[in-house]
């Protein structure tokens, strides 16, 4: 079906010419599904972008064939490859959300699609449409039609761009990170669904990913990217035990799984003392939250509870709109609970509205990480002055002691002095996430909120970034709380877990109990859901 042969894609930038590609041969049969792997900046996104000849301005093919069931790809005219685009081959964006149109509705955006290639009319668009939405497992797919982007999850967004690749029922399907921020269930769902229409119509399928675990499970062969040129190749069972580059060697040491310790991932790491756990620091109690919408009231959360001693972390679980991010949201005073108390060191948090929390004396205590290290960061503002911003709003400090608490900091998290000068866009994305989390502990707090810190992270960075976190919650006595939808790292990082369903906590203990003795039958369908690694 795909023939792809010395494939070389150069980039022009203001230093030169900078070859992304380098002369790579990749080939995909009818039905087969081909996964290519591994760090950012390696070409999997450029690789997948030249075949649907969508590169970014400045990039060019230089040379290579690409051939699509007889069909020169790199030749073609724009009119042709307007109406291969989308029909014959379809591809899914890593963001779901800057790959919809934002002041559109979603059912409208497929009927565009389907509209464009000839494949409904006016008067049968919208049922297509809906069946697509249905198709992905969205329920009520009726109302979800009229929805915008900006009122659907993440997780929901995602398989709105997996309708709209699919919707015309494409030969070849390029996934570009499809899963990335999803949680192991929705995850489950997404990947099964792509297999399961693979199989049902014979279609080719490109995965990209940096998680081997979810690449071995469903990929037939695998094709390891490394700075432009293809390293390694071969089953996933064969490069999960017994890779035979460094490289590899290496994304297969750094994939966390269940039994593996948190130094383990990264080679010659060290393990890192866990401090000892003090009185209760936080305590949440009964908390609910409740939203009025044009449909009624959604119940958020229904009466959550759980206790957070000094120096601890406690790990919350659970699938998309199960209330981890509202819980994590209130506790950090971003918006306040409908009823219920949290205690912060034997004291109430709630006196104060979350509006006018900002100024409050105890804004520093409780901090917080988020999930995109990018959207996070403030594009004009260098990476000092990113880490500097709490120190200017809740701190007391003069200009050199600024300076100089933000290049301690900087040493304390990794971030090479040299770097401190650089915005966002000219970092990568460890180096952002290191930025996020000296910016979090600029004011010392002693509670900090981890919301999927790791999750759009390649594996060998999370790694990093996870052993990081550990050094630092041992050197500065920190209290953990980490959301995150990946249960191998929960293991690894936390003491104790609580896994929420519907805005409750469906079951919550020490974390080797939970996870290796679920009492409940959804904690065990999350663990099922999880990927099944290939070493």
């Amino acid at each position: 079906m795909l023939k792809i042969q010395n494939l070389r894609v150069q980039f022009q930038t203001r230093n030169g010419p900078v070859d992304a590609v380098r002369g790579i041969d990749l080939m995909l049969g009818r039905g087969e599904t081909l996964g290519i792997v591994g760090e950012s900046g390696s070409g999997k996104s450029v690789t997948a972008f030249s075949i649907l000849q969508i590169l970014d301005q400045g990039g060019r093919i230089v040379s290579g064939e690409l051939n699509y069931s007889g069909v020169d790809l790199s030749n073609a005219s724009e009119r042709d490859l307007n109406d291969i685009r989308g029909r014959e081959i379809s591809m899914i964006f890593q963001n779901p959300r800057a790959a919809l149109n934002p002041i559109r509705k979603v059912g409208h955006q497929i009927e565009d699609v389907l509209r464009h290639h000839a494949q409904a009319t006016v008067q049968d668009a919208r049922a297509k449409a809906i069946a697509a939405l249905k198709e992905v497992q969205i329920k009520d797919a009726e109302a979800r039609y009229h929805a915008y982007p900006f009122e659907l999850s993440g997780g929901m967004c995602q398989r709105v761009v997996i309708a709209l690749a699919l919707a015309c029922k494409p030969q070849l399907l390029i996934a570009d990170e499809p899963t990335t921020g999803l949680d192991v269930t929705t995850q489950k769902t997404v990947m099964d669904l792509i297999q399961a229409l693979a199989h049902e119509r014979q279609m080719g399928v490109i995965l990209i990913t940096h998680d081997l675990g979810l690449a071995g499970q469903y990929c037939d062969r695998l094709v390891v990217m490394k700075d432009g040129a293809v390293v390694e190749s071969g089953a996933p069972e064969t490069l999960g035990r017994s890779a035979t580059h460094a490289y590899t060697q290496r994304l297969v040491a750094a994939t966390p799984h269940p039994g593996k310790t948190l130094h383990e991932l990264v080679l010659g790491g060290t393990e890192t003392p866990v401090p000892d756990q003090g009185d209760v620091l936080l305590s949440a109690q009964n908390v609910t939250k409740t939203y009025v919408g044009k449909s009624g009231p959604v119940h958020a959360l229904k009466g959550v509870s759980f206790d957070l001693r000094q120096g601890g972390c406690l790990g919350l679980v659970g699938e998309s709109g199960s209330g981890k991010s509202t819980v994590s949201s209130i506790i950090a005073r971003l918006q306040d609970p409908t009823d219920g108390a949290i205690l912060f060191e034997g004291a109430s948090l709630l006196d104060t509205s979350a509006k006018k929390f900002a100024r409050d004396p105890r804004r520093p205590q409780v901090q917080m990480v988020f999930q995109d290290a990018t959207d996070s960061l403030n594009p004009r503002h260098s990476a000092a002055q990113s880490i500097a911003e709490p120190l200017r709003h809740l701190g007391n400090l003069t200009n050199i002691q600024r300076r100089d608490r933000v290049h301690e900091l900087a040493e304390q998290v990794g971030l090479p002095s040299p770097l401190l000068t650089r915005l966002p866009h000219q970092l990568s994305e460890g180096q952002k996430a290191r930025v996020g989390i000296a910016r979090a502990l600029a004011v010392s707090p002693k509670l900090l909120i981890l919301d999927e810190p790791t999750a759009a992270l390649d594996v060998s960075i999370q790694a990093i970034v996870l052993n990081l976190l550990a050094t630092l919650r041992h050197q500065l006595n920190l209290t953990y709380l980490f959301v995150s939808h990946d249960l191998a790292v929960i293991q690894m990082l936390c003491d104790s877990v609580a896994v929420m369903r519907q805005g409750q906590i469906e079951e919550m203990g020490e974390t080797s109990q939970v996870l290796n003795a679920p009492e409940t039958a959804y904690t065990r369908s999350l663990i099922d859901a999880a990927p099944v690694p290939i070493m």
